[in-house]
């Protein structure tokens, strides 16, 4: 009930965008979609959303793949009309609405994780040493080959080569769900639980992490184009944009996280106690808080939400009340997923690929088959053991390739160019919005096609090494 109530502003949001039933006429006759046919089409969607994750289980096909495609179809129908989609006139509508659907992943994604990290645990720091290596030195190899294509390769300005490199070099928490953790363990053994599957518990922990960690890099570019030369901002950016922003979000995250895990488990007052009633909208509450409050203060909100969702999972780890709350959260970003997806489809067809020339193809290519997956191997083949403990093991050779691999692009990269967009200009912004959407349905594609059968024959591998 909490997330049909939830969904009920969207669905008049969509039905606002597409305009009244009094004007329905008006509308069809100037080629835009009639109120009346936004129900019908919002209510196929929804249908969409709730028999696709279990239809296409067996299936070598991803949600977001049918989801880009059914929105394509849509788009080459005579009632979608003939205009052409022009997201910079829509940067705000864009930045909030892809905002909030990454703000939910990531709250989804910290309660998921089964895998304890404490600050003052030193031996699980190093049980995340596959997350430290793809954020601190994939990440950055990343945002540079790109960045380094785009201006020296092609000829592209530096700042806006340094954007794309940021935009793209994050992976996505809401399309890679297909090769992340299913959810949180919540048995009474929670306490003793691990993440069994690395791949899984790689791709999932650096996609919570790395969307807050790119936003320097963002404001970088943001920097050289309005402010020119390094020399006079690098200092700064070096001071607070990249290390006092990311320090205050994860400090407010996890302070923001003591509290609601205190009072939701350990109240003193029953009626605080929400954990034992059982209202998983808490979850939601934790997300709007966590974020506001890191941004008011300056923080990188993305990093305080995911901390936030980890520190509320430690406070009771076996706790069913994860569980709840993981569920709403789930059920709410794959309600916001398929109207992106639906949308990014519904642009394919009217014009988002319009500006997309070889510059850009070459770009989105070599990301998905080449900068990423080498930025990835040679990250992850740093090391061999993790924290010391003889129990935990680098990545085997199959699973590094997987995770290099598997970097999914997409609502951040959206998210990441609507908010520089609407800061500073850039002469080549159509060419920009052309590229990374032609990347993300790449990514989408060779992703979504190859994710089943390359995570059924890690699976195999793991159950002959056990039965060895």
């Amino acid at each position: 009930m909490p997330v049909i109530l939830l969904a009920i502003p969207l669905v008049i949001l969509f039905v606002t965008v597409s305009g009244g039933r009094a004007t329905a006429v008006e509308r069809w006759d100037s080629g835009h979609m009639p109120a009346d046919l936004v129900y019908l089409v919002g209510g196929v969607s929804l249908l969409l959303a709730v028999v696709l994750p279990s239809a296409l289980r067996k299936v070598a096909l991803s949600a977001p793949l049918v989801l880009v495609g059914v929105g394509a179809v849509i788009g080459l129908l005579p009632i979608s009309g003939s205009e052409p989609f022009d997201p910079t006139q829509h940067l705000g509508l864009i930045e909030h609405v892809t905002e909030v659907t990454v703000l939910i992943a990531l709250m989804g994604v910290g309660l998921a994780l089964d895998r304890p990290l404490s600050f003052r645990d030193r031996a699980a720091w190093g049980r995340w040493s596959s997350t430290w290596k793809l954020l601190g030195i994939a990440m950055p190899l990343t945002i540079a080959g790109v960045a380094l294509l785009g201006w020296w390769g092609l000829g592209i300005a530096p700042a806006a080569a340094l954007l794309l490199g940021a935009a793209l070099a994050p992976t996505d928490p809401v399309l890679a769900s297909d090769v992340q953790v299913e959810g949180p363990t919540v048995d009474e053994a929670a306490e003793k639980v691990d993440e069994e599957d690395e791949v899984r518990f790689a791709l999932t922990s650096e996609a919570g992490l790395n969307d807050g960690l790119a936003f320097p890099f963002v404001y970088a570019a943001l920097f050289l184009a309005t402010k020119g030369a390094v020399s006079g901002w690098g200092l700064e950016w070096l001071t607070w944009e990249l290390v006092g922003k990311v320090v205050v979000g994860v400090l407010v995250g996890v302070a923001i996280g003591w509290v609601l895990g205190n009072v939701a488990f350990r109240s003193r007052a029953r009626s605080l106690r929400v954990a034992e009633t059982g209202e998983p909208l808490m979850a939601l509450a934790a997300v709007l808080l966590a974020y506001g409050a890191s941004e008011v203060v300056g923080g990188y909100g993305f990093l305080a939400v995911f901390s936030c969702a980890m520190t509320i999972r430690s406070a009771e780890r076996s706790h069913e009340y994860h569980a709840l709350m993981h569920q709403v959260v789930e059920r709410l970003e794959r309600l916001l997923t398929l109207l992106v997806l639906l949308f990014l489809g519904f642009g394919l067809t009217h014009g988002l690929l319009s500006n997309l020339d070889w510059r850009g193809t070459l770009v989105g290519v070599a990301l998905v088959f080449v900068i990423r997956p080498l930025a990835g191997w040679l990250a992850l083949s740093v090391g061999r053991r993790v924290g010391g403990d003889r129990r935990y093991h680098a990545l085997e050779r199959r699973e590094r390739w997987a995770t290099a691999f598997f970097g999914v692009r997409g609502v951040g990269t959206v998210y990441y160019l609507a908010y520089a967009f609407g800061h500073a200009t850039f002469p080549e912004q159509r060419w920009l919005w052309s590229t990374a959407v032609f990347t993300i349905v790449l990514s989408v594609v060779v992703h979504g096609i190859a994710v089943t059968p390359v995570m059924r024959s890690l699976e195999r591998c793991r159950a002959t090494l056990r039965r060895a």
